[in-house]
């Protein structure tokens, strides 16, 4: 992934400097249990460890891949230049699959916990902005037309809900793909004991794949992607509402605009919410790997390459990119300027038409027709979306309307604190 959407801690993950270390350390592990049950020698285990590189070098087994073109094969030649003798013990009874996807796993496991703690960040943002914005009553919209009055603190409640729910999927995923294949050719443990695969699963952290064939099964691995693909989709989500409040015509939110910054090299006036418009891109960046991800999940027989390309590009690429965006939401969130006039001016622009189903309720409840209430309802709200009048005031015009409900009441359906009064009880089954 390129530098600029990158954070170094996920980068580091990827680096092959890590790859090797991890792939080092799966042979290494192998042959410790291989020496513990007979088969290799517990001199040569322990000198693989002492005689291994601290550091390895990478044009060198790049300058071996170039002949042997196999890059397990071209890491091994440049172990055994360091080990020796020794090193003819390293991957007995293995196959490539075993080091590349168990290394896979151990990477996405590391990385998942670099996106849990993103999430946590999101989530405490979140939570923090809604327990300050609870009771800031707002315009709701549904077909982004004013609907009922809603709160902001409900807004950020139903974020902190999602990536509540994303945390959990997450933690599932990563649960389901780290898991460890040290099976040989085909899977059948033909050269090499179970008991080599349990060891080194339990010294990285993994589990044991119940059955692999010669590679751990894909559909682990389309169920993770799959699983951050969901993530990147609740970040557009987000990013969206902000973008949408954002706009001149409704401006109850903004990103906060720093010192010194430029909104456009035109127009020396702007103020874009180009944060939210970058996380909505990066969104689709990480959504765009789902699709490989699940049509690598039917391979040919016990296994073929088709996968393989496929994840050396996606597996850095989705997991950077989505680490670097919920960092990146968390901090638009953290420092987004919301404007409780504006709020409020919205909030009155069409003269009282958000009561209209309270008045409609209240009819039928006065026994008025569904039919008739809505009729009733309909033509007083029409006249003001059509010539500006108050609804309040053409309601108590209407001699339908009085004769079915006294001025007292039809003023009273006139109450904020009807919408809201239940945000406590949605604020406590959010966040207790």
């Amino acid at each position: 992934m390129i530098p600029r959407y990158s954070r170094p801690e996920m980068v580091a993950i990827w680096d092959a400097q890590t790859r090797f270390r991890i792939w080092f350390e799966i042979e290494a592990y192998a042959c410790d249990e291989l020496a513990r049950i007979g088969v290799i020698p517990e001199s040569a285990a322990k000198t693989i460890w002492e005689r291994a590189p601290k550091e390895f070098d990478v044009e060198r087994i790049d300058e071996i891949e170039r002949v042997t073109k196999h890059d397990v094969i071209a890491f091994l030649t440049f172990v055994s230049e360091h080990v020796g003798e020794d090193a003819r013990f390293l991957h007995q009874g293995m196959t490539s699959s075993d080091v590349l996807d168990t290394c896979l796993a151990v990477q996405l496991a590391k990385a998942s916990d670099l996106l849990l703690a993103g999430i946590d960040g999101v989530l405490a943002a979140l939570k923090k902005r809604a327990l300050e914005t609870k009771d800031l009553v707002c315009m709701g919209r549904s077909h982004g037309i004013h609907a009922e009055p809603v709160t902001w603190g409900l807004k950020f409640a139903r974020f902190y809900a999602e990536f509540k729910r994303n945390r959990e999927r997450l933690l599932h995923a990563r649960a389901d793909i780290a898991t460890c294949a040290i099976s040989g050719a085909v899977g059948t443990f033909a050269n090499i004991n179970p008991s080599v695969e349990e060891y080194v699963a339990k010294k990285l952290g993994l589990q044991p794949e119940p059955v692999s064939t010669q590679v751990i099964p894909r559909d682990r691995h389309a169920m993770f992607f799959a699983t951050l693909g969901v993530i990147a989709s609740s970040i557009e989500n987000i990013a969206t509402e902000i973008r949408h409040m954002q706009r001149t015509e409704v401006l109850e939110a903004e990103e906060f605009f720093s010192k010194g910054q430029k909104g456009s090299s035109a127009m020396p006036h702007k103020r874009n919410p180009v944060l939210s418009e970058n996380l909505t891109g990066l969104a689709r960046i990480v959504r765009g790997f789902v699709t490989p991800a699940l049509e690598n999940v039917a391979l040919w027989h016990e296994r073929d390459i088709s996968h393989s390309s496929v994840e050396r590009m996606m597996a850095p690429d989705a997991t950077i990119t989505l680490d670097f965006a919920l960092h990146r939401l968390q901090g638009v969130v953290e420092n987004l300027v919301i404007y409780p006039e504006n709020v409020k001016g919205n909030l009155e622009q069409l003269g009282g038409l958000v009561f209209s189903q309270r008045v409609l309720l209240a009819l039928t409840q006065a026994c008025v027709s569904r039919e008739d209430s809505y009729a009733i309802v309909q033509r007083n709200a029409m006249k003001v979306w059509n010539e500006g009048k108050d609804f309040l005031t053409e309601l108590l015009a209407d001699a339908e309307v009085s004769k079915a409900l006294p001025e007292a009441q039809v003023r009273g359906l006139f109450d904020l604190g009807y919408h809201t009064k239940h945000v406590d009880t949605i604020f406590a089954r959010v966040f207790e």
